[in-house]
């Protein structure tokens, strides 16, 4: 049993004269221990721990009938392509690059608000998406190169999910033209 003992008041020490004993005051802490123990369960079994977090990615199946896949093709004025370099740099055209009349000449981004997320935000407004069977809007085509690290691909992934961009592709094919600028890039 858990307890307090407090001093003894007896007359020991002072003077001659004699004093009645009087008892110890003792307290009982058993039940403010059990409390205790009753509380410290309690909070243990109601609280919920941190859950990781992930993000959802589709991927393709894994289907062995490699000649089966078409070219799909997409309005220009829908796709946005961002290239990833070294050393975090950002390169993004809209459209094609091969067009530049269309939007397609390259510029410079970097990520955050007022980076690559104001661009792609005035574009997911830009473009209008249909809700239904078929739905429309925004394209971006995430092209990392073989210098771009894994937290700038995470990164960008996020850029997405901020800016609720509807449809993306993680591509690692490069046209001539975006191959020399990738290059330009990565120097």
């Amino acid at each position: 049993m858990a307890e307090l003992n407090t001093g003894d008041g007896g007359g020991k020490g002072k003077g001659g004269k004699v004093r009645s004993k009087k008892s110890n005051a003792k307290v009982d802490l058993t039940a403010m221990v059990d409390l205790a123990f009753l509380l410290i369960t309690f909070f243990m079994l109601t609280t919920s721990l941190s859950k990781p977090q992930s993000m959802d990615l589709g991927l393709p199946d894994k289907d062995e009938k490699k000649d089966e896949n078409k070219d799909i093709k997409v309005d220009q004025r829908r796709t946005v392509t961002i290239i990833l370099g070294k050393d975090n740099k950002i390169k993004w055209f809209h459209g094609l690059i091969e067009a530049p009349e269309a939007g397609g000449a390259p510029a410079d981004a970097v990520y955050g608000k007022n980076g690559i997320r104001k661009e792609i935000l005035k574009r997911v407004v830009s473009i209008p998406q249909v809700t239904g069977d078929k739905k429309k809007g925004m394209i971006v085509i995430i092209k990392p190169t073989k210098l771009s690290t894994y937290r700038n691909l995470v990164d960008i992934l996020d850029e997405m999910a901020i800016c609720d961009v509807p449809t993306y592709a993680i591509v690692n094919d490069f046209s001539p033209e975006e191959k020399k600028l990738a290059e330009e890039m990565n120097k």
